[in-house]
């Protein structure tokens, strides 16, 4: 009986060891296969694996990877340099240097009426008038240009009356002096170093008179009694390669003649010991009428 006991004890501790061993694979297989649903006889099998239950899930392939997208871009570059200012366009001129007309005339004219045109009015923008310009554009916040702009010509006209024909076409700047007594007699160029002026005398009668400058110290004009030898309206130095309109020669190369420089600065120049006349229109006038053997007196 104590055989048979022993028998039955190793058995039973064999067939425990098989069962564990059983279980300790199921453990191991479930760790790499899927655990399916299991159906209602799952449990019976002890310790073997269960069949798989049907899968009822639709098999799908993988999603494609999307396409790039052929819609153009709508994000604007950023821009690449620094954005140009607007072009501002320069204020339009109604007369400026350099120009001579009777626009002129009235410029100088009406600047004369506020005291910053000195002289009487010659018709030519030179650096005189210019100056006189800039000087009432900074009075009055206007850009001083020089050149007179719509808003100067504006402004100006509202400060100022409209000049006379006098105004404008003064016969001197300075009073005519006393005729000399050799400027009494016949057709006589009266010119007066005194006074700076010429007057065109017949008959010991004005006729008409005009504005000029003389010599410098070193170039002075010559005084004393002469007589017109030759005329030449578009004459030009050929010492000093200028330009000596309606020129009439009276003393070696001195003449009467038009002066540019004149008209533009006035007496701040000088000449070379001609008699220098600024007024284009009555120089051109007197040109016409003067004739050769006419008397030229220059006195004090």
């Amino acid at each position: 009986m104590a055989l048979i006991s022993i028998a039955r004890s190793r058995a039973a501790a064999v067939a425990a060891a098989l069962l564990t061993g059983a279980l300790l694979a199921g453990c191991a297989a479930h760790a790499t296969q899927p655990v399916a649903a299991q159906g209602p006889s799952a449990s019976s099998a002890g310790g073997d694996s269960p069949s798989p239950a049907p899968s009822t899930s639709t098999s799908t392939s993988p999603a494609p990877t999307p396409a790039p997208s052929s819609t153009p871009s709508t994000a604007k570059p950023s821009p690449s340099g620094t954005p140009k200012a607007p072009h501002t366009a320069r204020p339009a001129v109604v007369v400026g240097p350099g120009s001579n007309s009777a626009r002129v005339r009235e410029l100088q004219a009406r600047l004369r009426q506020l005291g910053l045109f000195d002289r009487a009015p010659t018709g030519y923008y030179g650096s005189v008038t210019a100056s006189a310009v800039r000087s009432f554009q900074g009075k009055h916040g206007l850009a001083a240009s020089g050149s007179v702009t719509k808003s100067t010509w504006t402004t100006l006209r509202s400060l100022t009356r409209q000049p006379s024909r006098a105004a404008m076409y003064p016969p001197t700047t300075n009073p005519v002096a006393k005729l000399d007594p050799r400027c009494l007699n016949g057709r006589v160029l009266c010119i007066s170093k005194t006074s700076r002026t010429l007057a065109w005398v017949i008959d010991g009668k004005v006729v008409s008179a005009m504005d000029v400058r003389f010599g410098s110290q070193y170039t002075p004009t010559r005084e004393g009694t002469f007589s017109v030898f030759a005329k030449s309206r578009h004459h030009v130095s050929t010492i000093y390669h200028t330009a000596m309109p309606y020129a009439m020669f009276f003393s070696g190369g001195q003449a009467v003649h038009y002066s540019a420089d004149f008209a533009a600065r006035g007496y701040a120049g000088a000449s070379h010991g001609c008699v220098n006349v600024r007024d284009a229109g009555k120089i051109a006038a007197l040109f016409d009428q003067v004739r050769i053997g006419d008397k030229v007196v220059v006195h004090w």
